[in-house]
């Protein structure tokens, strides 16, 4: 796969007056079942991922997975993705191969797709009766993923999560680590040797990859702990929790270097844009995306909008933001489509 053109990072003095002047074009698939009922937050996409060059990206709702060219807006240039016997709850692109997806949801499934080819080609049972895969995080690689199984304790709303790690060659599983809090997210360093489990306990626990062996852990919220973002650079690492806020960590002597106050209700989805220069979060509430910039920790650019973003993602080699949330559809601000 070739490497992406590259970009020129945008100063921070500059940033604020170059990307707010930047609409927000809207993907929507109205005649598909997956459009039904669009107040439902069930229908809503929940999970979004860009292939590793930028040239697409994946959406899921209900059993349906959408593909989009973000360079067409168009229905009839997305592809429809289904196989799924439960609601898909993530997707997730392969970083070292372009159009290799994989999805998981309540099912109990991870499925691998060729999006080029709009067919399935393996999948891998990780869960039983009464357990859902919910999350997938592949190693930098692509060689691997960790998968999230879920399933309620009996006579508890609590539920129990497991993570396991899966071989893509093999297309089975490798070995299951059950968790003794749970792990609402995960995610990779980028050397692919440490993984960052994000719990409800509040914390966020560095573990060896692939024996598990923990290594350090992050305190910094005051509630559960819901998503987990690294830094390109790898010079930071971002936590969101139920607790409005987001930190960002120096992955040098690990201590919180600032907390991202703009955002309203539970913080869902963190992003770095391609160089790390700047971060976005998305919760659960507000009215807006706030984007900081990451060395500063100065709000350099607010979007406002009409409905909260639960789901942000930045284009792996562009200042494009794709998010979800909006009843219309999908949405990217950064001027993605062709004339």
């Amino acid at each position: 796969m070739p490497a992406p053109r590259a970009r020129t990072p945008l100063p921070s003095g500059t940033f604020p007056s170059v990307f707010s002047k930047q609409k927000d074009i809207i993907y929507s698939d109205h005649s598909s079942s997956s459009s039904r009922s669009l107040s439902s937050s069930r229908t809503l996409s929940h999970t979004l991922s860009w292939s590793p060059l930028g040239n697409l990206i994946a959406t899921a709702s209900e059993r349906t997975i959408r593909v989009w060219n973000p360079e067409r807006n168009a229905s009839k240039n997305s592809t429809e993705l289904r196989g799924h016997g439960g609601y898909v709850d993530c997707v997730a692109f392969n970083p070292r191969k372009e159009a290799e997806l994989a999805s998981c949801g309540g099912d109990g499934v991870v499925r691998l797709w060729d999006v080029r080819a709009k067919k399935a080609t393996g999948e891998v049972r990780v869960g039983g009766a009464g357990q859902g895969a919910y999350r997938i995080a592949w190693r930098p690689d692509g060689g691997e993923m960790v998968v999230g199984r879920t399933e309620r304790k009996k006579g508890s709303r609590e539920r129990e999560d497991t993570l396991i790690s899966v071989s893509l060659s093999t297309l089975s599983q490798l070995e299951q680590f059950p968790q003794s809090l749970e792990a609402p997210s995960f995610t990779f360093s980028n050397s692919g040797l440490e993984l960052f489990i994000a719990t409800n306990a509040g914390t966020v626990d560095i573990v060896d990859y692939p024996s598990f062996s923990h290594l350090y852990t992050l305190r910094g919220h005051t509630a559960a702990c819901y998503c987990v973002a690294m830094s390109p650079t790898g010079a930071y690492v971002a936590t969101g929790a139920s607790d409005s806020l987001a930190m960002i960590w120096d992955t040098k002597d690990w201590i919180p270097k600032y907390p991202m106050t703009a955002l309203a209700g539970t913080v869902r989805s963190l992003s770095f844009t391609f160089d790390g220069s700047y971060v976005v979060g998305g919760s659960d509430e507000g009215n807006g995306l706030h984007i900081k910039h990451v060395e500063s920790g100065d709000d350099v650019c607010t979007i406002p909008l009409s409905t909260p973003t639960p789901c942000v993602a930045w284009h792996p080699n562009r200042y494009a933001l794709a998010y979800t949330g909006d009843p219309s559809g999908l949405k990217i601000i950064g001027g993605m489509t062709r004339s």
